[in-house]
């Protein structure tokens, strides 16, 4: 147990950071974040901010002798950062395992399969030859991603027709890998009904606690909003894909908050991608629930109770406030029953988030 009075080292300083920084502020711990920018929207609500390159081992030594735990707040982090942690005898959860299942699109997917989970029908591809062997293979429409650094539509290009295979590779252009011959994947396109999560916290001895399963709506690639209850076609996927979540995260040894994207379709649920962290579809619960998703991870890491996650609520919906749309703070703020979140980032450049806001019914 990492007992309140200690110090959380959190890599990365984006809004998920301060979300983590503030939940554990309410438990008595201290939040020291780690990231390359000068600033970010945790650096507020932290008690220290270093600023450095994960690579830059000297950085991280002294990183790791002011904090008494580590955890992250996305999956891209280098994975220098991380042994430099180890190295230094800090315990960082959620684990290395499951860092490096998570950040590479073909180990995720090869997992999933691994207990019989569905995926899209995928090839891996690592040059424009590949990409039209990989579409005679699977077909069009499709949809190419890469397989490190994606997130909120970036990184992808659709691909309509065969034709538009040329424009798609250049769209993307041809990002690193961790392992040869595979920098990108071409993803059947899922015909689905619903897109849905499931959000889970998960202690060292194996105790989960889930969350009432969110219903998501994107749009161009960015979440626009999460609403429990779900639809009844997403409720009745929602056991399947929980059951598939609890043993990915079993198989892990995962300690923390894991959050698994899925699509309902005629056939059943299948699995888009995981996140081995806090999610912006499990926000919701900082009002919604009993104990935010924010929360039990920082109860997971240190080795508390996990807290409740039954719902607040008869209907709740979370909101993302993305570029403009912050500007409406005024009129938010006059709404009864109305939780409103803005992370302190002073461009709201388009599609950028800028902040939430959550609507409980009571």
């Amino acid at each position: 147990m990492i007992p309140p009075g200690s110090t959380i080292g959190i890599l990365g300083g984006g809004q998920l950071g301060r979300m983590l920084a503030v939940a554990a502020a309410r438990l008595g711990y201290r939040s020291h974040v780690f990231a390359p920018e000068a600033s970010g929207p945790a650096t507020e609500v932290a008690a220290e901010w270093t600023q450095g390159r994960f690579e830059d081992a000297d950085a991280m030594k002294r990183f790791a002798s002011k904090v008494d735990i580590a955890t992250y707040e996305f999956e891209n982090v280098d994975p220098h950062a991380v042994a430099s942690l180890l190295a230094g005898r800090i315990p960082v959860r959620p684990s290395t395992f499951s860092l490096d299942i998570s950040r590479y699109r073909p180990n995720e997917k090869d997992m999933v399969a691994h207990f019989g989970g569905r995926t899209a029908d995928w090839r891996g591809v690592d040059d424009s030859g590949d990409l039209l062997r990989a579409i005679e293979e699977i077909g069009t429409p499709a949809i190419l991603k890469t397989t490190l650094f994606g997130y909120d539509g970036k990184g992808q290009a659709r691909i309509d027709t065969p034709e538009e295979a040329e424009v798609a590779w250049r769209t993307i252009g041809r990002p690193g890998s961790i392992a040869p011959g595979v920098c990108a994947i071409l993803e059947r396109r899922v015909d689905f009904t619903a897109e849905f999560s499931v959000i889970l916290a998960r202690a060292e001895d194996g105790t989960t606690a889930v969350y009432d399963t969110p219903e998501n709506v994107h749009r161009d690639g960015i979440l626009h909003t999460s609403t429990v209850p779900a639809s009844p076609r997403v409720l009745e996927q929602a056991p399947e894909a929980v059951a598939l979540a609890r043993a990915v995260a079993d198989r892990l040894g995962h300690v923390g908050v894991l959050t698994c994207e899925f699509f309902a379709t005629a056939d059943g649920p299948v699995f888009n991608e995981m996140a081995p962290r806090v999610h912006n579809s499990g926000h919701w619960t900082i009002e919604g629930a009993d104990c935010s998703q924010f929360e039990n991870h920082i109860r997971a890491i240190c080795g508390l109770p996990l807290g409740s996650t039954a719902p607040t609520g008869a209907r709740v919906t979370m909101e993302n406030l993305l570029g403009a749309d912050a500007d409406r703070w005024p009129a938010l703020l006059a709404e009864p029953a109305t939780h409103l979140h803005l992370y302190g980032k002073r461009d709201a450049q388009p599609g950028r988030k800028m902040g939430h806001v959550t609507r409980v019914e009571r």
